[in-house]
């Protein structure tokens, strides 16, 4: 019975288990071992079979070679038909002996003449290889119990007929057994072999993944809010380079997050300065009594203004978040782009006509685009009353439409007071002035340019500027004609 802790200690046991199974480590460390032992296995398999091979060919070559002089001798003596020779009768048992063998003389009839077994002498030995051989074949052959069978017919070199066949079986015991030393020799060698790739694998694996354990600490520090060091592991130009693009985006996450912190300060700050007024107001109606109808009325015209203020902020804000949305929320249509910004400059005529500016659309050709109407009238429509609102008395704002075989440009010119060089790179943030003195002066709330670049981008377009202070400003715009998802 396994108590519930039990339990849960072999199920971690088995989840750390199967964590390192996973585990970069663990499949080096696999791989190198594969690498090591798989071949020397097979090389070790091939040199014994190979050594197998070339012993018992080696040990058939020898054989026939000393049957054949034997045959030779057997048939200068007459042993066929004598074969009470001591001398020959000794050579054919020492060759038998030599071989751990056995050797039989069979003449024409098939009869046994001699046999170093003294076994079947005297008796008939008819088998495939006897008949072969007396049709002047040999045969040289390795049994399945593992003897080498020689026959070598007994006949003059010049003769057509055989006189009789010299069999000869060896065991191959010896070569078996040194095999089996050479297979003991080589198991010594392949188990030492072993141990020092096993350990040679063990440490490379360790330090093939050093550097990537020493990233994952590194990141789980970072994660964590341990460390704000970057990140530096140079072990390898991977690593390094692996460290390099994680602290470029740890950089950038940071920056994000600042820019974040300061986009809720600023939003706190503008929607604040208006409360603020109306409570001023409102305080100072509630602590005068009497206080006549005129002032009354100024003050709540006052209010009213600061609460369109407020609402003029909250709006432009929600632009804002809903231009930050992913592309797919885009009402993509066909879009007349010409009448989009002849209706856009006639509404808003009688803001410029406050200034008396001129304002001029010029364009080149007809465009159509395929893009979202209303999030490209937002950002036309501040462009051009940020024009209106920067620019001087009698002044002129002047609106070019042109368009080539890919794009549509727009370009939105004022001959206003122009933007200083260092605050160009950024007009386009949230909330950003570039003359605070006047902030109050001019009415806004600073995210008019935001909200333009946001709904060009969300088109995969682009939008510049180029100014000169005093003279002017000038807004480039660029969007694709066919909207690229």
């Amino acid at each position: 019975m396994f108590t519930r802790s039990g339990v849960l200690d072999i199920t971690s046991r088995h989840r750390v288990v199967f964590t390192y199974l996973k585990s970069l480590k663990f499949r080096i460390l696999l791989v190198m071992l594969a690498i090591g032992w798989i071949p020397m296995a097979l090389m070790a398999a091939s040199l014994l079979g190979s050594y197998k091979s070339s012993a018992v060919a080696s040990r058939s070559t020898e054989l026939q070679n000393q049957c054949r002089i034997l045959a030779n001798q057997l048939l200068n003596y007459h042993y066929l038909d004598d074969p009470s020779s001591e001398l020959l009768n000794g050579e054919l048992a020492q060759l038998a002996s030599t071989y751990d063998g056995r050797i039989l003389i069979i003449d024409k009839d098939f009869r046994t003449v001699r046999d170093t077994y003294d076994l079947i002498e005297g008796k008939y030995v008819v088998s495939e290889e006897v008949i072969r051989c007396f049709e002047g074949q040999t045969s040289n052959l390795l049994t399945a119990q593992g003897f080498i069978e020689i026959t070598i017919p007994i006949k003059k070199s010049d003769a057509k007929t055989v006189q009789g066949v010299l069999m000869a079986s060896v065991s191959t015991n010896g070569i078996k057994g040194g095999a089996e030393i050479l297979q003991g020799n080589a198991s010594i060698f392949f188990l030492v072999y072993g141990v020092l790739v096993t350990a040679l694998a063990v440490v490379l694996s360790w330090l093939l993944v050093h550097p990537v354990e020493q990233i994952r600490l590194g990141l789980r520090e970072i994660s964590n809010g341990h460390s704000t060091e970057d990140l530096a592991v140079k072990n390898y130009t991977e690593t390094e380079q692996i460290s390099e693009e994680f602290n470029k985006i740890v950089n950038q996450m940071r920056l994000l997050d600042e820019s974040r912190q300061e986009f809720v300060s600023n939003v706190s700050h503008e929607l604040k300065t208006p409360l603020t007024s109306m409570k001023v107001l409102a305080d100072s109606l509630l602590m005068q009594g009497d206080a006549p109808v005129e002032l009354y009325k100024e003050f709540m015209g006052d209010i009213a203004e600061e609460i369109e203020r407020e609402n003029k902020i909250i709006t432009d804000l929600l632009s804002l978040v809903k231009m930050d949305k992913k592309a797919a929320s885009l009402n993509i249509e066909p879009v007349d782009i010409n009448d989009l910004l002849e209706l856009i400059l006639k509404r808003l005529r009688p803001i410029a006509s406050r200034k008396n500016i001129e304002m001029v659309l010029e364009s080149f050709r007809p465009v159509t685009a395929e893009v979202d109407e209303g999030r490209l009238t937002l950002a036309f429509t501040n462009l051009v009353e940020n024009a209106i609102k920067y620019n001087k008395e009698n002044g002129w704002v002047h609106v070019s439409l042109d368009a080539d075989h890919k794009f549509f440009y727009v370009k939105v010119m004022d001959s206003g007071m122009g933007i200083p060089e260092e605050s160009l790179n950024f007009i386009f943030e949230r909330f950003y002035r570039v003359d605070k003195s006047h902030s109050s002066e001019i009415d806004g709330t600073g995210l008019g340019l935001a909200i333009a670049k946001s709904a060009v981008l969300v088109h995969k377009g682009a939008i510049k500027v180029s100014s000169q202070l005093g003279e002017g400003t000038t807004f480039s715009v660029r969007i694709p004609l066919n909207y690229i998802a």
